[in-house]
């Protein structure tokens, strides 16, 4: 798959059921944004909806971040893939035979969706990694998850727009970023590694994921219009 044939923005549908989702999404245009479908909605909703969506004309990141033993990986991500997504994620903190796996069941399917690791939740902070038993700072942590997912031939990582520049050097050319914790102020909730959405593209990130600055939004349709022309300048 190609960078340039998906929209730069997927929107996180972070609601809890489907009538409330399909509501919101006949809102949007496939034009402005994909849409990404996480654990809440796909445990209420499943393929059912993602086959919708798909129906809609949206681009879909299946946000799941497998992470359990390698056959088990293979096979949920070959199913998945096989549900016509564009982007799927596994946790790198799964491990390289883990990721190996989830390659082979992606190659072994029927589409080619993006494949990418989640390095470091951006909820994180050096603190919080303290606190979970993982040694070493923030930095050289996800900097390791980065690598160990290039070398399982990952197509790239879900990581903080911030900690793009640090990493980027030490992957491949095509490897793609995906940033969370984008906002359109300084307003933090419960994230702590936040970026605007231009700010984000300047640090290098391929593919933004925005929820709650558009979800809440009064005009969803109008705050993507100006935040893909704030990154299309």
């Amino acid at each position: 798959m190609n960078n340039n044939q998906l929209p730069k923005i997927f929107v996180a549908l972070d609601f809890g059921d489907e009538d409330t989702t399909k509501t919101f999404i006949k809102k949007l245009s496939p034009d402005l944004c994909g849409l990404k479908v996480g654990k809440e909605l796909f445990t209420s909703s499943g393929p059912r909806l993602i086959k919708w969506i798909h129906e809609k004309g949206f681009s879909t990141f299946l946000d799941l971040k497998f992470h359990d033993i390698p056959t088990t990986v293979k096979k949920a991500c070959h199913v998945a893939a096989n549900l016509g997504i564009s982007i799927l994620n596994v946790h790198a903190l799964g491990g390289s035979k883990m990721m190996d796996a989830a390659r082979e069941g992606v190659n072994e399917s029927d589409n080619n969706p993006f494949l990418v690791a989640v390095t470091i939740l951006t909820s994180h902070d050096e603190d919080s990694l303290k606190e979970i038993g993982i040694q070493g700072n923030l930095q050289q942590t996800i900097n390791k998850l980065a690598i160990d997912a290039a070398r399982a031939k990952l197509d790239g990582i879900v990581c903080s727009a911030q900690d793009i520049p640090l990493v980027k050097d030490t992957l491949p050319d095509n490897f793609i970023f995906i940033t969370p914790g984008i906002r359109l102020n300084d307003e933090k909730d419960d994230q702590k590694r936040i970026m605007t959405p231009k700010d984000a593209i300047k640090n290098g990130a391929s593919f933004l994921v925005i929820g709650r600055p558009v979800t809440l939004s009064d005009d969803p349709v109008k705050t993507l219009i100006k935040i893909n022309d704030e990154i299309n300048l």
